[in-house]
């Protein structure tokens, strides 16, 4: 039987995430040390551990069928790649940035500037869709020492939390590009393989789903049932079960991680009482 050929990062942001999100849907790896392919016992699958910025050409290649890879990382390659799931975690921005005493934050500061990156690609055809001429100099590494140093005037690099920038004395001042982990497949998958990212493509969506939602519990007089239920943004509809104390009820539903504040004050509001919230495993719908 086919096994389907999975790129993940060996090492850095995603290799911990890409590994808990492979545990979650049931598909588990006994790694040796220092291996950089490896088999799974319980589903028809293979590991390969690349460096993040090769996986685009593996990809492109056929090499691997699928991969979990920066978002970032497939713009800037400008492979031939389909992005099929989007996975919600890994979130970072390219940005451009400038010393933080320079008391502008308008992308004009750039024009005529020297500005430091590892993504030249990305860089380029923001600066070219909006009218900045710039010199791009290409470091591969520590490019938040650029100014610093005298290299450049600013720099254009991933960010996620801000806090490198900040040590470097760094603001950041225009968002290129907005980014997060993303399960890619190669155009060269053949039928027999796209069944296999159907089922696993299936298991990644009830976990992500899950992650999104929560399961609700809530005590309700009778009277209010139909209010209460007509607040919560159910599958289909909520399960009321009749409590021993005569005039109440247990309604039972599933509502959106975003909107959870915003529903618990509306149940409130409709009479509900005793609300219970619990972190849902898996949802197969």
């Amino acid at each position: 039987m086919s096994k389907l050929k999975i790129a993940i990062q060996k090492s850095g942001r995603l290799y911990e995430e890409s590994l808990q999100l492979l545990k979650d849907c049931g598909i588990f790896i006994n790694n040796g040390k220092d291996q950089l392919k490896v088999s799974v016992d319980n589903f028809p699958m293979e590991i390969m551990y690349l460096r993040n910025s090769d996986i685009p050409q593996y990809l492109e290649d056929g090499v691997v069928d699928i991969a979990i890879v920066g978002e970032n990382i497939l713009v800037e390659k400008q492979k031939d790649i389909k992005i099929i799931q989007k996975l919600g975690f890994s979130n970072c921005r390219v940005s451009l940035a400038i010393p933080k005493d320079v008391e502008t934050d308008s992308l004009a500061y750039f024009q005529g500037k020297k500005i430091a990156t590892s993504y030249p690609n990305t860089l380029k055809n923001f600066l070219q869709n909006n009218q900045i001429s710039a010199d791009i100099h290409v470091i591969s590494g520590s490019v938040e020492i650029a100014p610093n140093i005298g290299l450049a005037d600013g720099i254009c690099d991933i960010v996620s939390s801000g806090s490198t920038l900040f040590k470097n004395g760094l603001k950041e001042t225009v968002t290129l590009l907005k980014s997060e982990a993303v399960l890619a497949k190669s155009s060269k998958l053949f039928k027999e393989k796209e069944l296999i990212l159907d089922k696993f493509l299936f298991r990644i969506k009830a976990v992500l789903k899950a992650k999104n939602s929560k399961y609700i519990l809530m005590n309700v007089p009778d009277n209010k049932i139909q209010e209460v239920s007509d607040v919560l943004p159910v599958l289909k509809s909520p399960t009321v079960i009749p409590l021993a104390e005569e005039g109440w009820s247990s309604i039972h539903s599933v509502i959106d991680e975003e909107r959870f504040w915003e529903v618990i004050d509306e149940l409130k509001d409709k009479g509900a009482q005793d609300i219970l919230i619990i972190p849902i495993d898996k949802m197969v719908i």
